[in-house]
């Protein structure tokens, strides 16, 4: 039977990538056990023997079970297969049912026995860590493709996933660097184009020669000096070239980004088609996509302030058009700071009307928060600062009236503000450099009762409008005054890891017990422990990124973790978020407040499985963060460091 078991896990992966003494030992000591063709091995919802069931003969069957008693397969396990790894690696119950559909024979390791080796034999882990990631994955992709938010036709496909080829104009119109402006008025005139692509001697567009340029650059100057000038000469040179395999949210985050009305396509290096705004809009029938255009353009407060509710307008599109998580945050992120920006702008013109004059020093419009992580959908609660240049003497009294403007019109847009008064209109978020070097030393110093919480608010801080110098001089002195031996990373830690994920012990959902969200759970304050773990991994590794998926790219990408880790982690925030924005969606809808809390019981079966997933994640998440840190900080202390 030894010999058998021996076999049995040679030809398993991964034990496969174990040496033939380590496979002998666990052969010696493991569990063989049948089982009848129809019975359960696994019962969803079920604690089960902390096990890995590994197959040595026959085939087994893991299914779903709805609430109706409706069985749903998931997939099929045959000899050489495994399953039990969720609830082994989890110590929670079992998410799904496992039957065997033949007879049944199984080796059964046992879970502390398989961690050992996890821990001992990194390429070995690794193989675990990627299959937990890969199962997220598929679930989160099953619910975003699957599930629509709007009434479609079976067969429609979301418009997001178009390709830029599909909606282009092929064959477009051309003409050469050296061709005369009357030629290129003549040839948009005949051929009823708005705009002519400039291509070089070897036919690569170099430029764009549209009707404003005709205008501006030719009919405002005299007959004699417009005699000898060319389509070169004329050409708007900043052209936004996309492959024609390029997706339409491509397409329309660059029109938001670079404010451009025309997009060159092309096949590798041959250009293929041009793509205008007015393409972007037709196919979408609906005006959304000119709110860019009319933050940019807008003459005054009052006009900003009606333009808000099309921002949320559009995120309601690109959900209906099952746009993925982060492309949301891209496209949206743009989109609000472009608004910001615009009203920092006005505001400014306002404080020269009124006789306060041009700010007096180079300033920095800081988010922090989600909006400062690019995380923010749905417009919350303001989270913003000031950082203002050092001068002869403090210029806080002007920035205080500038800042208390910029918060009143940004709360007239929308954007609400913040319960705990974290904006730059309180004079506690508004300082100098030095000023803000002061906090921070008091912060780290913890002289402040409140000041791990205040430095995990302002390690999230982003320039949106002004000086980025001012910033990353804040951030280079964050990273020097958070590198003590013990560090506040430390401290940051600790607050985080012995906050509870809303599972229990039996792996059941841990909701409100009463109230008004009574069976619920807030989905936001669960992502604030991912968040939190990767904010503390950035800020030791002196990353100045503060998304949440872009801190985990850089630490999988500095080999800090794992790339299956990081894998699982994007996976489980992405679930996270998606959950929580098309909650608050559907609740505005029903004009309720968008609250961020779920009703797990109420999603599907996939949902709930998702959903835990996300949860097991976090936990090995909050284990892995207090092995770097906590732990580390204890020895130190130990030694006498």
């Amino acid at each position: 039977m030894e010999a058998d078991s021996f076999e049995v896990l040679k030809e398993t992966v991964p034990f496969n990538l174990l040496g033939d003494d380590i496979l002998l030992e666990l052969a010696g000591n493991i569990e063989v056990k049948s089982y009848a063709k129809g019975s359960h091995v696994l019962k969803q919802g079920k604690l089960g023997p902390p096990v890995l069931f590994i197959i040595a003969r026959g085939m087994a069957e893991v299914f779903l079970t709805d609430d109706r008693n409706q069985e749903t397969s998931i997939s099929f396990r045959h000899a050489h297969d495994f399953f039990g790894i969720t609830s082994v690696l989890t110590h929670k119950p079992y998410p799904a049912s496992v039957r065997a559909v033949e007879d049944l024979r199984c080796l059964l390791l046992p879970g502390e026995k398989l961690e050992a080796l996890m821990i001992s034999n990194p390429p070995f882990s690794g193989h675990f860590t990627s299959l937990l990631s890969e199962r997220i994955r598929l679930l989160y992709k099953e619910v975003i493709t699957q599930q629509s938010y709007e009434a479609r036709t079976a067969t429609e496909s979301p418009l997001l996933r178009k390709r830029v080829g599909e909606i282009m104009t092929r064959s477009p119109i051309t003409c050469h660097y050296s061709a005369p402006v009357a030629d290129v008025a003549l040839i948009m005139k005949n051929q009823r184009v708005s705009s002519v692509i400039v291509v070089d001697d070897k036919d690569y567009p170099i430029g764009l020669v549209g009707e404003s340029d005709l205008v501006h650059k030719v009919l405002t100057r005299s007959s004699w000096q417009t005699k000898n000038l060319t389509a070169g000469m004329v050409m708007e040179e900043k052209l936004i070239k996309l492959q024609v395999g390029a997706f339409y949210n491509q397409a329309l985050l660059a029109v938001i980004k670079y404010q451009v009305k025309h997009m060159v396509i092309m096949d590798e290096e041959k250009l293929v088609g041009i793509l205008t705004l007015r393409d972007l809009v037709n196919t979408r029938s609906t005006g959304s996509l000119w709110v860019t255009d009319k933050i940019e353009t807008a003459k005054d407060l009052d006009h900003l302030a009606q333009i808000g509710q099309e921002v949320d307008d559009l995120l309601n599109a690109l959900v209906a058009e099952r746009a993925s998580v982060p492309e949301l945050f891209e496209i949206i992120t743009e989109m609000h700071d472009r608004l910001t920006c615009r009203i920092i702008e006005l505001c400014e013109q306002e404080m020269v009307q009124k006789g306060h004059g041009a700010p007096p020093v180079e300033y920095c419009w800081i988010n922090m928060g989600s909006a400062g992580r690019k995380e923010q959908t749905l417009r919350t609660d303001q989270d913003n600062a000031i950082i203002y240049a050092d001068g002869g003497h403090d210029h806080g009294d002007y920035f205080h009236v500038l800042a208390s403007r910029v918060v009143e019109e940004l709360i007239r847009a929308g954007f609400a503000p913040c319960k705990g008064d974290v904006m730059a209109s309180n004079p506690r978020w508004c300082h100098s450099l030095s000023g803000w070097k002061n906090v921070i030393d008091r912060w780290v110093g913890r002289d402040e009762l409140d000041s791990v919480r205040m430095l995990t608010i302002f390690l999230d801080l982003r320039c949106v409008y002004g000086s980025r110098t001012l910033s990353r001089e804040l951030w280079n002195f964050i990273f020097e005054g958070l590198q003590e031996p013990l560090g506040l990373t430390h401290y940051l830690t600790e607050d985080e890891i012995f906050k509870r994920v809303p599972l229990s012990l039996l792996g059941g959902f841990v909701t409100e017990k009463k109230g008004p969200h009574k069976n619920e759970i807030n989905l936001k304050y669960v992502c604030r422990h991912i968040i939190n773990c990767f904010r503390v991994f950035a800020v030791k590794h002196k990353i100045t990124e503060t998304s949440t998926l872009g801190r985990i790219a850089r630490i999988v990408q500095k080999e800090i973790l794992t790339r299956e880790d990081g894998d699982v982690m994007k996976e489980a925030f992405e679930t996270l978020m998606m959950l929580e924005i098309r909650g608050n969606i559907s609740k505005i809808k029903q004009g309720l407040e968008a609250d961020n809390y779920v009703n797990p019981y109420r999603l599907n079966k996939t949902e709930q499985l998702l959903l835990k997933g996300a949860f097991a994640a976090i936990l090995h998440l909050q284990k892995i963060t207090g092995e770097h840190f906590t732990d580390h900080a204890r020895r130190a202390l130990a030694s006498g460091v």
